[in-house]
């Protein structure tokens, strides 16, 4: 078996495992246990914490949050163990190739007819075990940003945005799978703005909602 051959191998069994576990969606698995219901069909239609608070409330939400961190840091942490177990390569592609399959679960989960969430929590998990540095920054700027508008399309997309730029300043320093890791951090980029689009589109006519930290749902501007 030819190298390539054993390397494309180990990056499918790296993106299998991480894609179930992706599509173990919590939004809807936390909703359907205390609502009976299904959050696709409650309000924004969205599989994600932000419509689990507004819809269902703040415990719930929470345990959203947790349980979507946590399936993508398991999924990358796998991806990093497995990966040299099977190639000897570094561990950072395995960890890479299983971000963005746990990410593509969620979207597109297998136990939920495809139909999922938008991917920023499994983004975040992701690159808070991939690159700790690159997490700090994106997390600095979706919180700034949406201390400023009160919107969390619109910080989910700038912290987005800053991933690659943000991964390859940092790896030109230590020259760390540079061209690899930016490639890959741009693609989940891409696709959480792609994710976004409909969310964009309220936003540039004015109608996107903003949430309130008083607990009261906030108008559009």
């Amino acid at each position: 078996m030819s190298e390539i051959m054993k390397i494309g191998g180990a990056v499918l069994v790296c993106a299998a495992v991480a894609y179930l576990l992706g599509s173990l969606n919590f939004a809807i698995i936390v909703t359907r246990i205390f609502t009976k219901k299904d959050i696709r069909t409650m309000g924004s239609g969205n599989a994600g914490m932000t419509n689990v608070l507004r819809c269902v409330g703040k415990f719930p939400a929470l345990l959203v949050l947790v349980g979507d961190l946590a399936k993508a840091i398991i999924a990358v942490l796998l991806g990093q163990f497995l990966f040299p177990q099977i190639v000897g390569g570094d561990a950072m592609i395995g960890g890479y190739a299983a971000g963005v399959a746990v990410m593509l679960g969620h979207i597109f989960p297998v136990f939920d007819h495809f139909k999922g969430g938008k991917g920023v929590l499994t983004a975040a998990g992701m690159m808070l075990v991939l690159d700790f540095k690159v997490f700090g920054i994106c997390i600095f700027i979706f919180i700034v940003v949406l201390l400023l508008t009160r919107i969390v399309s619109i910080s989910s997309i700038l912290a987005a945005l800053s991933m690659p730029l943000a991964t390859y300043v940092l790896h030109s320093i230590t020259q760390e799978q540079l061209l690899y890791s930016t490639l890959m951090s741009g693609l989940i980029a891409a696709i959480l703005v792609f994710m976004h689009r409909k969310n964009i589109h309220r936003l540039l006519t004015g109608t996107e909602k903003k949430i309130s930290f008083s607990g009261k749902e906030g108008k559009a501007s």
